[in-house]
This record gives C-alpha cells, sequence and structure tokens, in this order.
C-alpha cells in the first residue's frame, strides 16, 4: 500500500508517519509539506522524514499560488467567518489538499493521510477537498482510529515512542498551546488557552502571542501612512511599487506587525458543534481586508454591494467549512467577480497601536461625486430635492396602511 501524508516534521506528524507504516503492513510511506509560509519550520524536514520511514519526501513551494488562488479571490469576497475571523487556517487546508491528490495520482497511491483530529475542523476541510477532487482515494485518518488513541492517549506517549524508535524530534510533555502557521496568519489554540478569560493581550505575553505582531502598547509611538493600489478587486501595489499577490502580502505582513494590527481573540463555533476559542495574527490579511472595503465603498453599486454583502456569512462558512471545491462556492465567487469589476484605484491606510484608518481614497471608477452629494445647490441639476417628497410618500405607503389596519389609526387616516 502506498500512503501520501501531509506531514510538518513536529512529534504529531513523525509518530504518524511511522505509525500507519506499522500498523498497515510497513506500508510505504510519502511524506508531503505544503510551504505555505512557515518559515523556519522547513528547515531539515527532508532528512527528518526519511530517517522516520518516508521512502520519498515532497516540500513544494506553494506560497504564490496561496496568494494569487486562495487568499486573493477570498478577500475579494470580504470573507470574514463569525465577524472577526480571517480564515487563514480554513483557506489553506484545500490548497494542501489539492497538492496532496495531485501527489497522490502521479505516485499512484493508494490512500492520502492528515493528522488533524476527530474534534476539529481541518478533518473536514481535507476530506471535502479530496471527496470533491479525488473521490476514488482512500482516507486515514489516525485520530478517528481506536488503535491509535489508545497507544497515545496524551503527548508524553508520543514522546517515548519517538525515543524507543529512534524518531528525531524535539519535544517535551508541557505545551502552553498548539500554533499553526501560514502566509495569511498564525493561529493559537488549546492549552492555556482553553480558559476564556485567560488574557491573551496581557503584556506577560510578549513571548506567546507575538511572533507576526507585536502588542499594542510596544508598537511604535509614530504612524505609518500605506497606499495600496487595487486593480479590479486585488492589490497590485503597495506605497507604489508594483508587486505580486505574495509580495503584496509579505510587506503588509512586516508593515502590520510593527504596528499590532490584526490581532484576534475570539471564541468560534466549529463545524463540528463545539465552541473552540483561538488567539490568532492575520497583520497584511486584515490591512488588506479594510482597504479592499475603502476602495469598494468608492466604487461599487449600492444594491451590488448590498447584495454581495448578504452573501459573505455564506461564503465565510463554505470556507471555514471546508467546501472550497464545492459548487456553491464557485457560484458565488462567480457573483463576487462580476461584483469587483469597477473595484479599481488607490486607498491611504493608517497603522497605529493596533488599529487601521483609512487617511484617503481615490478612484476612476469612483461613484461619488461631491457636485451632487453637496449640501449647497447642486451645479449638475442631477439631484431635485422636490423628488424626495414622491419618494418619501411611495415608500411611506406600506407603513400608513399597517398603521391603520394594526395600529390605532383608521383607513380614513389615509386621506
Amino acid at each position: 500500500m502506498k500512503i501520501v501524508l501531509a506531514y510538518s516534521g513536529g512529534l504529531d506528524t513523525s509518530v504518524l508517519l511511522s505509525w500507519i507504516k506499522d500498523t498497515y503492513g510497513n506500508a510505504e510511506m510519502i511524506a508531503f509539506c505544503a510551504n505555505i509560509g512557515q518559515e523556519d519550520e522547513l528547515k531539515g524536514l527532508d532528512k527528518k522524514a526519511k530517517k522516520t520511514g518516508a521512502s520519498k519526501v515532497y516540500i513544494d513551494d506553494l506560497q504564490e499560488e496561496f496568494a494569487r488562488d486562495f487568499i486573493y479571490p477570498m478577500l475579494r469576497a470580504g470573507a470574514i467567518y463569525e465577524g472577526q475571523y480571517f480564515l487563514g487556517t480554513s483557506i489553506a487546508r484545500p490548497l494542501i489538499a489539492k497538492r496532496m491528490v495531485e501527489i497522490a495520482r502521479a505516485e499512484k497511491a493508494d490512500a492520502i493521510a492528515h493528522g488533524a483530529t476527530g474534534k476539529g475542523n481541518d478533518q473536514v476541510r481535507f476530506e471535502l477537498t479530496a471527496a470533491a477532487l479525488a473521490p476514488e482515494l482512500q482516507i486515514i485518518a489516525p485520530w478517528r482510529d481506536a488503535r491509535y488513541r489508545q497507544d497515545f492517549p496524551g503527548r508524553q506517549e508520543m514522546i517515548d515512542y519517538c525515543a524507543a524508535k529512534g524518531i528525531p524530534v524535539q519535544a517535551s510533555a508541557k505545551k502552553p498551546y498548539s500554533m499553526d502557521r501560514n502566509l495569511l496568519h498564525i493561529s493559537y489554540e488549546a492549552g492555556i488557552l482553553e480558559d476564556p478569560w485567560y488574557d491573551s493581550f496581557d503584556l506577560k505575553n510578549r513571548d506567546y502571542f507575538t511572533t507576526l505582531s507585536v502588542l499594542p502598547e510596544d508598537a511604535p509611538d509614530r504612524p505609518d501612512f500605506v497606499t495600496l493600489d487595487f486593480v479590479k478587486g486585488d492589490c497590485v501595489a503597495v506605497n507604489g511599487k508594483k508587486l505580486s499577490p505574495l509580495g503584496v502580502m509579505k510587506v503588509l505582513n512586516k508593515l502590520g506587525g510593527k504596528h499590532g494590527v490584526g490581532r484576534v481573540d475570539m471564541v468560534e463555533n466549529r463545524f463540528v458543534g463545539m465552541k473552540s476559542r483561538g488567539v490568532y495574527e492575520t497583520p497584511g490579511g486584515s490591512i488588506l481586508h479594510f482597504a479592499h472595503r475603502q476602495m469598494e465603498s468608492l466604487t461599487m453599486d449600492r444594491e451590488v454591494m448590498h447584495l454581495r454583502d448578504s452573501l459573505i456569512p455564506k461564503y465565510a462558512e463554505l470556507v471555514y467549512y471546508g467546501f472550497w471545491f464545492a459548487p456553491e462556492r464557485l457560484a458565488l465567487q462567480a457573483l463576487v467577480e462580476e461584483s469587483q469589476k469597477n473595484v479599481t484605484g488607490t486607498v491611504r491606510v493608517k497603522l497605529y497601536k493596533g488599529a487601521i484608518y483609512v487617511a484617503g481614497r481615490k478612484s476612476p471608477f469612483s461613484m461619488y461625486h461631491p457636485q451632487i452629494a453637496t449640501m449647497e445647490a447642486d451645479p449638475t441639476k442631477a439631484y431635485n430635492q422636490d423628488d424626495a417628497s414622491g419618494f418619501i410618500r411611495l415608500n411611506g405607503l406600506r407603513l400608513r396602511v399597517n398603521s391603520a389596519v394594526n395600529g390605532a389609526g383608521n383607513l380614513a387616516k389615509l386621506k
């Protein structure tokens, strides 16, 4: 049997690689690690995977694809889950699973395997992607296998297993939380964060939750002004310098991190039914989301904007739940692309002490006309204030009827 495993080189996936290999009859294990912005976490993975039992190792740089084909389309949709979460982990999983499927087919593998727990969202995201792209592949999810849970009831048993097997890992039995990092964000959950009263923004946590950004108190006392150029909803330049989507993300992550923006601490509703608490740093993504909205406010038709906005919760749910490759997400994306045709121009933002402020916006497709909006006389004659009387009376008709029928009034009052 040949199996492609999503591999990070940490304690969990190192144990998984060896355990699956033994449990499935000395299976041939192909380790796959997607470079989606983890940085230092990728060092030495090739040697470590082979020493653990992998016959082949793929370490693929997917950062540009991640930014271009996953982060940017989601940002064009303005998607945020439950009003706070920028979907950093959620949007990465379909890309990882897509590449796993491609490797499995190229290697003629029988199955793909992942280390997502049976309590989390990631198991769903990996497997729904596989169902959409390669339903013929078998899925191996050890955390849903009673044999695996019996062998490894805790972290210490994993450490002991690696020591006995000679598996090269650096781990301790005590870890204050778990982390997951990529180009869009870093997430923290479990451990000390399982108490929702615990203050992740406390200054004593400078060493805990400040991988991509500083705490607001540690941000500079002087703001930075940043300009972002958009073309059809995509940021194509920062401070006048043209950049690829990956380049934009890297520059904005540094600028946002410097000023402590994009820090979120929330309790969210997992797809599997439970609530969980997570802390997130999304510096670049939060700037892009804010600036993109400012650009839309100037260039989008009101009804198009309101229609798109009404679908944001659904779009965000689809990403969070793992339905990136589902037909309904693709249908919504088509509407999003139509809405972005004129979202072109420049936004200037101010970054200061954890906050993002708009400092200006302009566009050749601006639908804002000061000559019409002015409180002075309208030189264009485009708006006749007398017309508002009929507009208000027609819109108030159903209210007057309702009052007459259900209120203290009567039909005579309509006359």
